[in-house]
């Protein structure tokens, strides 16, 4: 029991609030989150918080506005209720895909979220595999990004055999492909994406082997698996024996489960960031692991003062 630690979870991700509180030893926060008549959100602290060190857990996943402003409202009330520190974990950070102007006249999205969750009261913010690394820099607060790599890397050790050809679906995901595949002794394969709208994308070329070897597309979150089942099919063309997938983010919004079932995916390996929803609880492909631990070790070391970035040397 940490005495002076108080864990508060949002509405977006209650199991996962409380399998970190069930690590760390203690029980959630009481809070009473919900909404009036008129839609607008609704917020009490229900314990006395004066002069401890909160954290709050919210994922900004469907529905991302109201899971927003719901974390941004929770932290103004522990704020007024003059709790030491507020530190924001954000498992998913929604609009991390709107972090620069990729043409004229359009926002940038991300920035103006981290200038939201910092003027509501966060000292801190913890977040898993932002979708782009520079977001650490929109905030002039500290901001740990923390990363599902063990968990993942610990899955594909246990579960499958040596012929494997880590898959970046896109340049972009490079850097993480190749860090598994260093890990993993597996070689490296990318595919030539072109996207032609948001959320629409057309897989075009491979870039490595992947002859006769189990391929595993790594990404850091799957929304319409667009690019996922195209890249999926580009591999079993050019010969993959198996097509696996594993990613942090299970966002999964309109046909993705469809494309997913329908495709040759064998399976995909998720994390718990963002609960599954009941079509995706059902898929006989999905894999879902928790990041409680990881989470919950994070906050532990914050609260203790002690190194986080230790935990993925």
């Amino acid at each position: 029991m940490i005495p002076e630690m108080k864990l508060f979870g949002g509405t977006s991700n209650p199991s996962l609030t409380l399998e970190v509180c069930d690590y760390l030893g203690f029980e959630p926060g009481q809070i009473m989150a919900g909404t009036f008549s008129d839609g607008e959100t609704q917020v009490e602290i229900r314990e006395n918080i004066r002069g401890k060190d909160v954290f709050v857990l919210q994922s900004t996943s469907t529905p991302v506005n109201d899971n927003l402003m719901q974390l941004l409202i929770i932290m103004d009330a522990l704020r007024r209720a003059s709790a030491k520190r507020v530190t924001a974990v954000i498992p998913y950070y929604g609009y991390g895909r709107q972090d620069r102007k990729v043409k004229p006249r359009v926002p940038i999205s991300a920035k103006l979220v981290a200038d939201l969750i910092t003027v509501s009261g966060a000292n801190r913010v913890v977040s898993m595999d932002l979708h782009a690394g520079q977001i650490q820099g929109y905030f002039n607060i500290p901001v740990d990004n923390i990363f599902a790599a063990p968990i993942l890397l610990k899955y594909i050790q246990d579960h499958f055999n040596d012929h494997l050809v880590i898959v970046s679906p896109d340049a972009g995901g490079v850097e993480r492909a190749r860090a598994f595949a260093k890990r993993l002794d597996a070689s490296l394969a990318i595919i030539d994406k072109r996207r032609d709208a948001p959320n629409i994308s057309r897989a075009m070329n491979i870039i490595g082997e992947v002859e006769g070897r189990n391929a595993i597309i790594l990404d850091d979150m799957v929304d319409t698996a667009g690019t996922l089942t195209q890249a999926a099919v580009a591999l079993k063309s050019r010969g993959c024996s198996e097509v696996y997938a594993c990613c942090t983010h299970p966002v999964l919004s309109g046909p993705a489960i469809k494309r997913i079932e329908a495709s040759p995916i064998n399976k995909l390996v998720v994390t718990n960031t963002i609960p599954l929803k009941p079509d995706a609880e059902a898929s006989g492909k999905i894999i879902v692991l928790s990041v409680a631990e990881i989470l919950g070790e994070t906050i532990k070391r914050i609260y203790n003062s002690h190194s986080v970035s230790t935990l993925f040397v």
